[in-house]
């Protein structure tokens, strides 16, 4: 009962991001942003796993391949993707195309590790899929037909892939490794590999400039949503599988267009209330089967 507390609360927290995301990506350039999102994130996994494992394991070379995977997947490519979407997208938008996570992680999940693509799983996918065109073409289909869609929507969808990609190799990883520990490793390589290109976004000299309300943003991205939240979700996969645990995705869009309307204040269009509706419902129906 416990885990699927977890996952709804993660859900909410992660629905919160997107807006959190905007605020950042106007004082901080996007890789630049991510670095100090993780930078956090890994200080406080460090303090929780010295707390609750003592340290952290030494490594199989197998087990060392996964964390990297799981660090370059799901730290440095979703957040590159993320930040890069959120400077030219509204924070809603964005939320809904991820929120097509669960539809490609039940495909990858057909593909990888042999689970039945049935009939209802078969319409869920297309219902999901027509709902995220509906909403990101803004009520008219075509566009997307016509490749109207921004680099802003690109990026996003390179945060599905990524995730997705991070979920699957997941499920092998914490075959061996705890959660914390293969969350903290992750988030440790990940890190380590989004200094680079921050470094030549001029981090250094940005750092100094950053204000106490964005630093408190920050915070939020780092120790809520990755921290907590990587960890949730990884207790998640563990416990009941990837599928079943990206169901609890759903509620990421709709806090995230709630917080945005309020926070941010977007509009909430009718198209974006029946696409959203439409890939909650493809979601549901794909991991139901």
């Amino acid at each position: 009962m416990i885990v699927y507390l977890k996952l709804v609360l993660t859900a909410v927290v992660w629905g919160g991001t997107f807006i959190a995301g905007r605020w950042v990506v106007q004082s901080l350039e996007p890789f630049s942003a991510a670095f100090c999102r993780f930078a956090v994130s890994s200080i406080c996994l460090l303090f929780l796993t010295a707390q609750q494992e003592g340290q952290l394991p030494r490594l199989q070379r197998k087990q060392l391949t996964q964390v990297i995977l799981l660090g370059m997947t799901g730290v440095f490519a979703y957040n590159a993707f993320f930040f890069l979407g959120l400077q030219t997208i509204a924070a809603s938008r964005a939320a809904l195309i991820v929120a097509l996570n669960p539809t490609f992680i039940a495909l990858g999940s057909v593909l990888f590790f042999k689970d039945k693509l049935t009939i209802l799983k078969l319409i869920g996918i297309i219902t999901s899929l027509l709902g995220a065109a509906l909403a990101i073409s803004r009520g008219n289909i075509v566009n997307i037909l016509a490749d109207n869609l921004s680099i802003g929507d690109l990026f996003l969808f390179g945060c599905v892939f990524s995730w997705v990609a991070y979920t699957l190799i997941g499920k092998l990883a914490m075959q061996q490794l705890s959660p914390l520990v293969a969350t903290t490793y992750a988030c440790l390589i990940g890190t380590i590999a989004l200094f680079f290109p921050a470094l030549s976004e001029g981090i250094l000299q940005q750092f100094f400039q950053i204000n106490l309300v964005t630093w408190l943003v920050i915070w939020y991205l780092g120790f809520l949503s990755s921290a907590l939240g990587f960890i949730w979700y990884s207790e998640g996969v563990r416990t009941i599988g990837p599928a079943k645990a990206a169901i609890f995705i759903n509620l990421v869009p709709v806090s995230a267009i709630l917080l945005a309307a309020v926070v941010l204040q977007e509009e909430i269009t009718l198209s974006l209330l029946v696409g959203g509706t439409l890939v909650v419902i493809g979601v549901l129906l794909t991991n139901k089967a």
